[in-house]
Order: C-alpha cells, then sequence, then structure tokens
C-alpha cells in the first residue's frame, strides 16, 4: 500500500464493511481532485456541493459526489479530457478504476462522468480483511459521479482553499456564501417528488449554526436560470423566508432522517430535527452584504 495513502487511513476506524466503503470512497474523492489539480482543472472550474463542504469546510458527515461548476458559461466543454488524468493519479496510488463519461439522453448544461472500481478489490487494497470481505460479492462496483455545471448562473466568488491529503494542493472552490446559496436552491427546488433528500436540511443546520451568510443575489440568479423566479424581479429577504417557511412546514421530518442517517456516525445529532426546529432556526441566518 502507498505510504500515503496509509497516513490517509490513519483517521478511520475499520471496523465495518460500511466503514471501509466509507474510507474507501473519501480516499478516491480526493486523490481524483490532486489529479484534476495536475491537469489544470481549476484553472476553468470550482469545486462545490456537499463532498466540498466535508473535504474543505469541515462538514461532519460522508458525502457521495463530486460536483464542480465551470467559471463561466461553455456549451462545448467537455469531462472527458480529465477523465485520464483522474485514471493516472489513482493508478498511481495503486487504484484500479476506469473513468466514464456519461452519454447524455436529453440536451442539458450539465455534463457527467463515473469513477468506478470493484469494491472487494480495492477494500483489501486499502487493508479490510476481515470475515465480511468474504460477503462482498465479487463484481461488487464502489461508483463515484463528477458533475459540472458548464452553464453556471452569476454573482458567485470562489477561494483557493488547501486540499490537504494526500498531498496539499490548492483547490479552487466556491465561496461558504455561495455554496449556502446553491444549497438553499436544491433545498427549496429539487426536483424529486417522492423523495427528500435529509442531507439537503442536515446542511442547512450546518450553515446556520457555523454563521455562515447566505448570498441572496446568486440564490437570485439560480432561481431566474432555474425558472422558479421571473427574470429580473429581485428575491428579497422577506420573498425568501416565505419560501422556506412554506418548505419546512411540508416537510416530512421522518423521510428527511432516513435520508440522512447513512450519512452520519453520530445519530444522536438529529435528536431536535422537527419542524418547529427548522423554522426556529430561520430567524439565526445571516445574509451577505
Amino acid at each position: 500500500m502507498h505510504a500515503l495513502i496509509e497516513e490517509m487511513l490513519e483517521k478511520y476506524h475499520l471496523q465495518t464493511i460500511a466503514d471501509g466503503t466509507t474510507a474507501l470512497r473519501e480516499i478516491i474523492q480526493e486523490i481524483a481532485l490532486v489529479g484534476l489539480w495536475r491537469a489544470k482543472f481549476f484553472e476553468h472550474a470550482a469545486f462545490y456541493g456537499g463532498t466540498a463542504l466535508r473535504i474543505l469546510y469541515g462538514l461532519d458527515r460522508f458525502s457521495e459526489d463530486l460536483d464542480f461548476s465551470l467559471l463561466k458559461p461553455d456549451p462545448v466543454f467537455s469531462l472527458s479530457k480529465y477523465n485520464h488524468a483522474i485514471k493516472d493519479e489513482l493508478s498511481a496510488f495503486g487504484f484500479e478504476v476506469t473513468v466514464i463519461e456519461k452519454i447524455k439522453n436529453i440536451e442539458t448544461p450539465i455534463e457527467s462522468a463515473f469513477i468506478k472500481a470493484n469494491t472487494k478489490t480495492e477494500l483489501i487494497h486499502i487493508g479490510l480483511r476481515n470475515q465480511l470481505i468474504a460477503t462482498i460479492p465479487k463484481d461488487a462496483v464502489i461508483k463515484i459521479k463528477l458533475e459540472i455545471d458548464t452553464n453556471p448562473p452569476s454573482h458567485f466568488k470562489t477561494e483557493a482553499k488547501v486540499l490537504k491529503e494526500p498531498m496539499p494542493v490548492f483547490i479552487n472552490v466556491y465561496a461558504p456564501s455561495d455554496l449556502f446559496a446553491g444549497k438553499m436552491h436544491a433545498l427549496l427546488f429539487r426536483g424529486w417528488s417522492n423523495r427528500i433528500k435529509g442531507r439537503d436540511w442536515y446542511d442547512f443546520v450546518w450553515f446556520v449554526k457555523n454563521g455562515i451568510s447566505l448570498n441572496l443575489d446568486h440564490l437570485e440568479k439560480r432561481m431566474w436560470q432555474s425558472g422558479h423566479l421571473p427574470e429580473q424581479e429581485t428575491l428579497t429577504k422577506e420573498n425568501f423566508l416565505v419560501l422556506l417557511k412554506n418548505k419546512i412546514e411540508g416537510l416530512n421530518v421522518e423521510k428527511a432522517l432516513l435520508d440522512i442517517k447513512p450519512f452520519l456516525k453520530d445519530q444522536q445529532i438529529l435528536k431536535n430535527w422537527s419542524n418547529p426546529y427548522f423554522l426556529s432556526l430561520m430567524a439565526d441566518i445571516k445574509y451577505e452584504s
């Protein structure tokens, strides 16, 4: 095993298959970011989403995917030119992966790719050798989605943050207030009819509890783009709070809890979750001036 992988594993306690799979997923994510950095991807794009919050800002929950945004619209941008950089970086650390770009059936500004690896092989590679390994099907695959928005809404800022492991490199990432705006857009308007993403609500609590300001200008531009606010109409604090209040009052908290629980080690942190609890947090939201 690569010495840097051993160092990365020191923060994990590999007692179960779930522990090993989480460690494997997070290590692959971080090495993939190094590969993208080496290929100068971050000269054109910025990291955002839940995994960006976890890796670079200390969000204390697991996250599955790698989400990015171009710095300016480019309708012909393709992830394919960076696939080899990701694969080569992971190969240098001993991981056998494939990186496959998703073929779109409909025209959207989102480009996607998947990093895939054999779960059993790679868990053994990182040192998980208990009897539970035998229970994993030999054809089981760990899959990490990469997505990039090639037509990003305006009025966002980025900053350079240090990715500490497996080696220190600077990653271009959305500023916290704009990450908050993106999360609120997802929370308010995610187009899932029968599924509630509790991770959105967990992140909402995290932003508020950490005193991170919300960039209403960026949220406004996201709403213009998605058609949830007429263009040139201003999103006011009052209008936003009405939208959020309505969303909270209609929230099925039990379904939200079912979604978030697999992504947390400490379930006690969820003990206060209720509609009144979320409503109480609205008064604590800070806004970027």
